[in-house]
Order: structure tokens, then C-alpha cells, then sequence
């Protein structure tokens, strides 16, 4: 559907997503665990398949035995039995389809949310997207009466409401950001997302509610946390420290197990103060360029400032 944006070092797209998924940064990441969780989840219902075992389990709940315990059901009794699937459940895709177009649209949004917002965000705006998603779904489906013949079997899986609160917040940051998008040319940002968002509001009554109305929380989510950020709140501290804690401390326990290596090292070895502040003068240069394009833009910057914020953004 969409092209590449027009930022930075211009590559192949298909070698910029391999240089991704090869790298070790939040947003290849996220994207290796989706596409690892879709292979097992089929890989695991093919086995099933050929020895017999599962296909009247397909039969009564539609989806392989996997995807239906990694899914989020909408009725509160079930839910109660699958707690876990409030994180579970966007991590989830059966069909090849829809993990491409998920896939897609996480690439494009998340490069664009760790140039502007940054890495460090990424995950937190991933999980507690699909997180309010969730609730949205749980919430809407046990209160219209729409849904009231639907809640007992109904249930969600995908990362359609993380992406979606990802690609939102990355348009509300940047909402004249253009894109190239095929058949269309150069689009800003936010029309992409006013598009997503209008899709997903008229196609309610068409099928997959469940997703939809699931999307539509991810969206508010994502522009939420972009609009207050603005103002210097961050709804994302507490769920980031909390993370920093778990990583601290399986760090310091690998740390423990490990004999200490002697490396020899013939370069000068650099001082905290010199690192300190080669790091402090980097952010303050990055910080500057970000209230540059928070005053007048994105297509204010030249093309060191852009260069720059690019290279920040892949450390």
C-alpha cells in the first residue's frame, strides 16, 4: 500500500526491512516476535491437522487450539480464565495477509515514531496501545446490545490496535510528514491516518466489530499519549521504568554468571567526564532539532538536522 518515506539515506525497501529484522532495536524486535508467533501458531496447526488430533477443535471455535488460548475473549467469565490474553493476543495473526499489512504498517509508523519520539517509547506505546484496545473491545462488547448475542464467542487477536496506536502517534507528532503513497503520490500523515481511522469507524457494521471497535482504542491511545507528551506528560514513565527494573536485573544476573574477559584495547580509553559530555552535547543537538520541528515542522530541518535525527534514531 505504501512506499517508503521521504527521510534520511533512501534504500531498497525490502533491504532496509532485512537490515531491521537483522538489528537488535525495539522495532525488529517486536516485529521477529509477530512473525515467530504466526509460524508457531501454523506450524503447530499443521502438526495437529495431519495426526487428527485438532480438527473438531477448529471445527467448534473456528481457530487453531493455539490462537484460541492466545486469544482475547470478549465474554468477562472467559476472560477470567485467560488473564494473560489482554498482552497475548496482539502478538497473534493466522492468516499471511493480515500479518503482512500489520507488519507493513508497524515498519513505516515505527520508523517514523523512533525518529521523532524514540526507541525507548516504542515498546510501552506497542503494549499499552493494544492494552486500551483491548479494554475498548471487552468494554463495548458486554454494554450495546448490539453485541449481546455475539459476547459469548466473540474474541480478538491481532496487533492491528498496537501498530494503529503506533502509526497514530507517530501522525500526531508529525501530521505533515509526507508520505509517498502508491497510485497517490506525496500524502501528509494525517490523511493516512484520518483514513485508517474512518475505516475502521464504517466498517463496524460490516464484520470483525471486535477488531475494529479493538483499532479504534490502539488510535486513541496513540494520539493521546503523542498530545499529552506535548505538554510534558508522559504516559509511558511508570511502564518504562517498570521495564528498566526487569532488564537491570537479569543484566546484573548474567553479569554474576560470567567469568570477567580481558580484552586489549590499544585505543585511549575515554573518561566518564569526555563520555558524559560527547553524550549530554548529542542529546542537547537532538533536542534542539526535535523543538525545531515542534515549532515549524518537519520540513524545516535541512539535511544534516535530518541526517542527524535519522542516526539518533537507529543507535
Amino acid at each position: 500500500m505504501m512506499g517508503q518515506n521521504q527521510y534520511g539515506k533512501q534504500r531498497p525497501i525490502l533491504e532496509e526491512i532485512k537490515a531491521f529484522i537483522l538489528s537488535k532495536n525495539i522495532l525488529s524486535r517486536l516485529m521477529v516476535i509477530n512473525i515467530a508467533v504466526y509460524l508457531l501458531i501454523n506450524i503447530s496447526g499443521l502438526l495437529l491437522y495431519l495426526l487428527n488430533i485438532d480438527t473438531a477443535f477448529v471445527q467448534e471455535h473456528g481457530v487453531f487450539r493455539l490462537t484460541y488460548y492466545l486469544s482475547l475473549p470478549s465474554n468477562l467469565a472467559s476472560f477470567a480464565l485467560r488473564p494473560w490474553s489482554l498482552i497475548t493476543y496482539m502478538f497473534v495473526q493466522e492468516d499471511i495477509f493480515h500479518l503482512f499489512f500489520n507488519m507493513l504498517i508497524l515498519y513505516v509508523g515505527g520508523k517514523i515514531f523512533n525518529q521523532f519520539v524514540g526507541q525507548q517509547k516504542l515498546l510501552s506505546t506497542y503494549i499499552l496501545g493494544g492494552i486500551v484496545g483491548a479494554l475498548l473491545y471487552i468494554l463495548t462488547f458486554n454494554i450495546f446490545p448490539a453485541f449481546e448475542n455475539s459476547v459469548v464467542g466473540s474474541f480478538a487477536i491481532g496487533s492491528s490496535a498496537s501498530v494503529l496506536g503506533i502509526f497514530i502517534a507517530a501522525a500526531t507528532f508529525a501530521p505533515n510528514l509526507p508520505m509517498n503513497v502508491i497510485l497517490f503520490g506525496n500524502v501528509k500523515l494525517k490523511y493516512i491516518a484520518i483514513v485508517f481511522i474512518a475505516l475502521d469507524l464504517l466498517n463496524i457494521r460490516n464484520g470483525n466489530a471486535g477488531g475494529h471497535i479493538a483499532h479504534l482504542g490502539g488510535a486513541f491511545y496513540g494520539y493521546l499519549f503523542i498530545s499529552q507528551l506535548k505538554k510534558n506528560v508522559d504516559f509511558s514513565l511508570s511502564f518504562n521504568q517498570w521495564i528498566q527494573k526487569i532488564k537491570s536485573y537479569f543484566y546484573s544476573e548474567t553479569k554474576k554468571s560470567k567469568f570477567k574477559n580481558v580484552h586489549r584495547n590499544t585505543k585511549r580509553p575515554v573518561s566518564d567526564e569526555e563520555y558524559l559530555k560527547k553524550k549530554n552535547q548529542n542529546q542537547a543537538e537532538i533536542d534542539a532539532i526535535l523543538d525545531k520541528i515542534k515549532k515549524s515542522g518537519y520540513e524545516s530541518l535541512n539535511a544534516q538536522e535530518k541526517q542527524k535525527l535519522f542516526d539518533a534514531s537507529n543507535q
